[in-house]
């Protein structure tokens, strides 16, 4: 398996973490009654800030994953893996692991820097795939 293809499988198992750490608080938070309704109504508990940051992490880390995916997904399809791919595969992955204690503590500006290492390390590896 290529770096890249390890790096999007570990991203993608992260994503699993992510959930966990937002849905076990979540449930304990605002109750089972109101997280397996339909959620037609605003829940009559409010989450913990941490709570509802983790759930703005993982939620961020589904959109940063459709990028990283489709740029994995063309390097791999395309067989333009290099090693500047790779490392920039690791460095999105680094930065997402990084991104969800820095976010749920509210790490500002610390937070915004590690999101935009993994976009840009993202966007470095689209851009290659053109080259």
């Amino acid at each position: 398996m290529t770096p890249e293809l390890t790096a999007l499988t570990l991203a993608a198992l992260l994503q699993y973490v992510q959930f966990a750490l937002y849905a076990v608080p979540a449930n304990l938070e605002l109750g089972t009654g109101y997280t397996m309704s339909a959620r037609d109504r605003e829940p009559s508990r409010t989450m913990s800030d941490k709570t509802a940051r983790l759930g703005r992490a993982m939620s961020n880390h589904f959109e940063g994953l459709i990028l990283f995916a489709i740029a994995v997904g063309v390097l791999q399809m395309s067989g333009q893996n290099t090693g500047l791919t790779a490392v920039c595969a690791w460095v999105y992955l680094f930065s997402r692991i990084a991104y969800v204690p820095a976010y749920a503590l509210g790490w500002n500006p610390w937070r915004s820097f590690i999101w935009f290492a993994g976009f840009v390390a993202t966007l470095i590896m689209l851009i290659a795939a053109l080259l």
